[in-house]
């Protein structure tokens, strides 16, 4: 019996892949990884050069990605029977040797695998290799701490509605926004509603080729690519003052 590895890749850059997962690509004889149709893949991307000679890839191609809202019945059907579909692919591969399964960023974060992780956990062994996040590298290409002392940070998804970015961003000194793209306008609205647009910065590509970073103010609505996170950094949350006693 193998197993199902899925090495998680990092921000991009393949300098900050961890030496486990580095180990694990280069010596699977079986890799497979989600794409686009027709697409390379992100992750498939970050490990050219590295797979060793004559091991069998196994494109995982999306149904569907942004062509249908996210929250449609019909998008999350598709994508139910495509994870059901390659859950039992791997699982089958995994009768007789181990299967590596990239994934950008660390995998149990927003990653896709965890898709198939849950459909997977009780049927073959599986090991899931760490990886550092995207909006990790994201921070560190800023230059600048993304909190400091008691700052309280908030991960949000563009997806959510503007009422609900809104809520969240001004109870937060640090913010995170990913899945913008599209979505962009709608963040950028709940940023200035919240008096945090001004603080608000766009990192494209981070840690990759073609990194860009941009004060979110200067940057168009439309000017947004799918591999993009706004950040908006902690200042440092000041000391509570205490009470004053009576003598």
């Amino acid at each position: 019996m193998g197993r199902i590895i899925c090495a998680g890749l990092g921000p991009g850059d393949p300098d900050l892949i961890s030496v486990r997962a580095d180990r694990a690509v280069r010596t699977a004889r079986h890799v497979a990884f989600f794409r686009k149709p027709g697409r390379q893949g992100q992750a498939r991307r970050i490990v050219e050069g590295m797979l060793a000679k004559g091991a069998a890839e196994y494109p995982m191609e999306y149904p569907v990605t942004t062509e249908i809202p996210f929250d449609s019945p019909v998008y999350n059907d598709l994508l139910s029977v495509f994870y059901d579909d390659w859950a039992s692919r791997l699982a089958l591969l995994a009768e007789t040797d181990d299967v590596v399964v990239l994934c950008e960023g660390d995998p149990f974060f927003y990653g896709s695998f965890m898709h198939l992780y849950v459909r997977l956990k009780d049927r073959v062994p599986v090991e899931v290799i760490p990886g550092i996040t995207g909006m990790a590298g994201c921070w560190h290409a800023s230059g600048t701490p993304i909190t400091w002392g008691d700052d309280v940070m908030t991960v949000l998804m563009g997806t959510l509605p503007e009422a609900e970015l809104a809520r969240h961003m001004i109870a937060s000194d640090a913010l995170v926004v990913m899945k913008t793209g599209r979505n962009l306008p709608k963040v950028r609205r709940a940023l200035a509603q919240t008096g945090r647009l001004e603080d608000a910065w766009l990192i494209e590509r981070g840690t990759m080729p073609g990194q860009r970073i941009a004060r979110l103010v200067d940057v168009e609505a439309a000017d947004c690519p799918y591999f993009a996170i706004v950040l908006v950094h902690g200042q440092g949350r000041r000391p509570m003052a205490l009470p004053q006693v009576a003598e």
